[in-house]
């Protein structure tokens, strides 16, 4: 299990490298219904890092605590976007070579920011499953470093930072909302609550097409989805097939409930962000927000929540078509 003094390690190592980025107060419109004035929501927007998502952290606490000889010999990862810019941004940091294994249905804008960092691309079919055994079979031919998108201590550590970041800034939180696909952010962000001796329930938040994280939880085992499923979510960041083994031990230990979000949910929040807040979200990163307009009922009362807005690398035709649509949910 990772401890508190890893995660305070990590965080020496993202110093001028990732952004301390702030908890930012929502402020609703008088429209919005179901708003107790009592409330307060506050968003942590990792979009604001350099690669527009909190997959730095992790990333770049791996990739620095490697051997300089690991790091001579390359770096492999597997990853629909995110993580993908993630660890190819750390490798050109330390002139380290990165190889990407990317599904075809990624993002455009991902593929092209992972390209533009200097990494090699490599495209498999749309399972989360797939694209990790193509790293593991070119890391095995090649000599390659595997650096696993979040079942791994070093990747937890990093993403720990997010929780010792809202329990430094504010340590009276009640709630703290986290996205779940395979478990990293979720996992680390509630481990650094816990051991910091935060009193905020954790909760994490998924799409309901892709609730494999819920159906673990509840199980006491993890539950594996199939990669239609797990890939028909808008939620690209979060279509994972399964949580990691290891993510899944610190969930359990730490995260107190998981909620789903339906996909005209997300929709909304991405739009809502924009229009309210002024705040762009991808769909992983519209999760937490989702969750709290239309779900405050299944997480505990909170005076102060915050919610962690993972990324805002938003398609842009995407992000168009939402802003243009109509909220039909209601």
């Amino acid at each position: 299990m990772v401890t508190l003094e890893e995660i305070k390690l990590a965080q020496k190592r993202l110093q001028g490298v990732a952004v301390r980025t702030p908890l930012v107060r929502y402020f609703p419109p008088a429209t919005e219904r179901g708003y107790g004035a009592l409330e307060q929501l506050y968003f942590k927007p990792e979009s604001m890092q350099p690669i527009g998502s909190f997959k730095l952290r992790g990333a770049y606490n791996k990739v620095a605590s490697l051997a300089p000889e690991e790091r001579a010999r390359g770096v492999i990862t597997y990853s629909s976007g995110n993580h993908a810019q993630g660890v190819a941004y750390a490798a050109r940091e330390m002139n380290t070579k990165a190889v990407i294994v990317m599904p075809r249905n990624a993002p455009k804008i991902k593929k092209e920011a992972t390209a533009a960092l200097g990494a090699e691309i490599v495209e498999v079919g749309t399972g989360s499953e797939e694209r990790r055994a193509k790293a593991e079979e070119l890391a095995a031919k090649h000599g390659y470093v595997v650096i696993p998108p979040y079942n791994d201590e070093q990747i937890i550590a990093g993403q720990g930072t997010v929780g010792l970041e809202i329990a430094e800034e504010m340590p009276d939180v009640e709630l703290v909302l986290a996205p779940i696909g395979g478990g990293g952010l979720s996992s680390g962000t509630a481990t650094a609550l816990k051991l910091s001796g935060s009193r905020a329930k954790v909760i994490g938040v998924e799409p309901a097409l892709a609730n494999d994280a819920q159906q673990s939880l509840r199980a006491g085992k993890i539950v594996e989805i199939t990669a239609e499923r797990a890939s028909s979510t808008i939620a690209d960041g979060l279509r994972t097939q399964s949580i990691g083994a290891l993510n899944f031990e610190h969930i359990r230990r730490y995260v107190d409930d998981i909620v789903t979000v339906t996909e005209d949910e997300i929709r909304e929040a991405m739009r809502r962000m924009v229009m309210n807040a002024r705040m762009v979200a991808e769909p992983s990163g519209a999760v937490t927000f989702a969750a709290w307009l239309f779900h405050r009922e299944k997480m505990p009362e909170s005076a102060k929540t915050v919610a962690v807005i993972s990324g805002g690398n938003a398609e842009p035709n995407l992000l168009a078509e939402i802003l243009g649509g109509e909220w039909k949910a209601e």
